[in-house]
């Protein structure tokens, strides 16, 4: 009756009753007893702590859970003891029980640190936090916690060094080289900020930088340029074509996947080939367009992936420089499929120097086809010609039927092309000679979302800079009625910097971290930096 109208009082009475009748409350009672006190807003106003006592007789008469432990530190913190919460820590730390240290049982112990003012203990677990596999940090906690360094003073460049920092494994154990080790160890963890963690930092660092020429104010994008002498910590507007930092001068920069990314990236969408072809085939087996065993359409589509994957590892000849994804590109602008506008984007790449593979599926090659419900397509004699040659030339791959053309093209993209490249790079430099689009090799000439990839076949990381360094968006002139006409092409990259985290030298030799802030414009960033040493 508690739990459902989430109403603990009567268990406080209930509780008085089971300790002088010297009860023995079976493990699942003490954990309904826990639940329901959970759902009591005012419990901490109490003078006796019910749900810490529950806890203590939970864990003296039954193995510690993470909801006890998180509750008797809690408890110990609403106390002011964190040294006894992390006693508790301690105690649970070597043995079996080491897997309850989690986020929850940790950060309100940090929190007290930061609190206190003792920086020296809050590095010390936070170092400890940040090295248990099972304690996921977010942003929130790393915000809290730089921040309170932050308005203690140890970012200043004539800080005293924080207490056992240098045991920890910290080069530098206070300013700026400090500051630069904590945002590049949040930066492992942490993608992105809200808004809130944004309001933090500012105003931690607004009160540790007191006296001194400061642009923290507001959250308003700063416009201007700030001084050497300035520390700034506010918002900023980026140059979405220069990637240039309004405040601070610094350029924003592209990253891009590492080389076991990459490998990580190719090999994961062979693996989800399998389960997307099992799903696509299932759907389409529900409305009766399979006859056969839908599994084993899923197996020979897999395989066919893997036959194009290896196909492209071992080709000779010119290596493809420019992977289209043709269905995308053919329907652009026309709600069907525009042959000559597919062909127009070969032409258009081939003159930039590029050699592109078109990835087609094999359903528009041919001369009729369904493009929806009720709606056929029939293609000309000229444009089945167009498709011929492509083919010909090896600049077309036509995806067969039950297969996704999605996964061919993303997995072009980061084809190491081992034969055709012969170990030589096919990237190209900013500003080359020959004017050709700059970036990794091979690019996508797509203006797809992934809506349908983003989430289920890369962690956040490696998608966000698969997508920023290879897919290239693509524009075509104002339409037109006669689909054969010329029309011109524009290319830009999707991103010109990434969307993480990241640190770039300025000018003055500063550091300037920018941080993407969800909620804000795609371009717009927290922007942290200290002083330059110059400027003082």
């Amino acid at each position: 009756h508690c739990a459902k109208t989430s109403n603990p009082k009567p268990l406080y009475a209930a509780w008085d009753n089971i300790l002088s009748a010297g009860m023995t409350p079976l493990s699942r009672t003490l954990s309904t007893y826990l639940y329901v006190l959970s759902l009591d807003g005012d419990v901490d106003s109490e003078e006796r702590d019910i749900a810490a006592e529950v806890a203590m007789l939970h864990d003296a008469l039954y193995e510690p859970t993470e909801k006890t432990v998180s509750l008797l530190v809690k408890s110990l913190v609403a106390r002011g003891d964190a040294a006894g919460a992390e006693a508790l820590l301690d105690g649970i730390a070597d043995g079996s029980l080491s897997e309850l240290l989690r986020h929850r049982t940790t950060s309100p112990i940090l929190q007290l640190h930061c609190e206190n003012g003792d920086i020296g203990s809050a590095l010390r677990l936070y170092h400890r936090m940040r090295t248990t596999s099972r304690v996921k940090m977010d942003d929130l906690t790393y915000s809290n916690f730089i921040a309170a360094v932050a308005e203690n003073g140890y970012f200043l460049p004539d800080s005293k060094d924080v207490e056992g920092g240098k045991d920890l494994g910290y080069e530098s154990v206070s300013g700026p080289k400090l500051l630069d080790a904590l945002i590049a160890e949040m930066a492992q963890d942490v993608l992105d900020i809200s808004e809130e963690s944004a309001q933090i930092l500012q105003k931690g660092f607004a009160l540790g930088f007191q006296g001194m020429e400061c642009a923290a104010n507001s959250l308003d994008p700063l416009a201007s340029l700030c001084g050497n002498e300035a520390m700034v910590a506010n918002r900023v507007a980026v140059d979405h074509d220069t990637g240039k930092c309004p405040a601070t001068n610094a350029t924003l920069r592209l990253i891009v996947l590492e080389p076991e990314q990459r490998v990580h990236v190719h090999d994961t969408l062979l693996e989800m080939a399998r389960a997307k072809s099992m799903d696509y085939t299932a759907k389409l087996a529900a409305k009766g367009r399979v006859t056969h065993d839908h599994v084993e359409k899923a197996e020979l589509a897999t395989k066919i992936l893997k036959d194009f994957s290896d196909w492209l590892d071992c080709r000779e000849g010119r290596p493809y420089t420019a992977i289209v994804d043709g269905a995308n590109v053919a329907y652009f602008g026309w709600g069907k499929v525009n042959v000559h506008q597919l062909n127009l984007m070969v032409e258009a790449l081939k003159k930039q120097g590029e050699d592109p593979l078109v990835v087609f599926p094999q359903k528009y090659t041919r001369r009729k086809f369904h493009l929806r419900q009720g709606m056929m397509q029939v293609l000309q004699d000229e444009e089945l010609e167009i498709l011929d040659k492509l083919k010909e030339n090896d600049q077309m791959y036509v995806v067969p039927p039950m297969c996704l053309d999605d996964m061919y093209w993303m997995l072009a993209s980061v084809s190491n092309q081992t034969a055709s490249t012969n170990g030589s790079s096919i990237d190209v430099a900013k500003n080359n000679e020959e004017g050709r689009f700059p970036g990794l090799r091979p690019i996508v000439i797509s203006n797809d979302k992934m809506r349908d990839h983003k989430d289920e076949l890369l962690d956040e990381r490696e998608f966000r800079r698969w997508a920023c360094s290879h897919i290239v968006n693509y524009n075509f002139t104002e339409f037109i009625e006669d689909q054969q006409d010329e029309r011109e092409i524009s290319f830009h990259a999707a991103d010109i910097f990434s969307d993480e985290i990241q640190g770039n030298e300025c000018p003055d030799g500063a550091v300037a971290w920018h941080f993407p802030v969800s909620g804000w414009d795609a371009n717009e960033r927290f922007c942290l930096r200290l002083p330059s040493a110059n400027g003082n």
